[in-house]
């Protein structure tokens, strides 16, 4: 499990000018042809979409925590952060997760192993928050961060119901445009 300090770390190099949203790796060891490396396990996470949100992938949506690899027995674990406790779409994340991972060569187990860890919207990358905003017409609510709308640019949100049509969402209102924003939150 992602430890608390981990979780601090990740959040701190995600809000970084040089946020690259790439969980820690651990394992490998002696690679062969047939090993799964790294690279390999990240390549295959960024190809997972989140199912709610086409075109994020599961990395950039901050949802990979951990990642450990026993290149010797072929074992790859990884920590699935939900974007909120009881997410509908977790197995199905988990099964694309398994069927992604799984088809590297070398790769003999996927184990997906649902965090207790906390997510929050700090935790998207610069490219989920760009595509939230542009595709899906989402802000996302970040500590210290203003809302800004995302049709219209202006920061004045105002919040209208902390409840929105899913658990992860709440509505509010722009103060410039006058339109209700949906907001990705905690």
């Amino acid at each position: 499990m992602i430890t608390a300090t981990g979780l601090a770390a990740r959040k701190a190099a995600l809000n970084s000018a040089a946020a690259s949203c790439v969980p820690s790796v651990s394992g490998g060891g002696h690679n062969t042809p047939d090993t799964a490396t790294a690279t390999h396990i990240l390549d295959a996470l960024r190809t997972v979409q989140d199912p709610e949100y086409p075109g994020i992938s599961v990395i950039d949506m901050g949802m990979v925590g951990d990642v450990s690899i026993d290149a010797q027995a072929g074992r790859v674990e990884v920590e699935l952060i939900p974007t909120f406790s009881g997410c509908p779409a977790l197995n199905l994340i988990a099964t694309d997760i398994k069927r992604a991972v799984g088809a590297i060569s070398g790769v003999a187990e996927v184990s997906v192993l649902v965090s207790a860890a906390a997510w929050d919207p700090s935790m998207l990358s610069q490219r989920a928050r760009a595509v939230l905003a542009q595709e899906f017409g989402l802000a996302a609510a970040v500590s210290d961060e203003p809302l800004v709308c995302p049709r219209c640019g202006h920061t004045g949100l105002a919040e209208q119901s902390p409840f929105g049509p899913a658990r992860c969402r709440a509505v509010s209102r722009c103060n410039a445009c006058n339109e209700v924003v949906e907001v990705l939150r905690a």
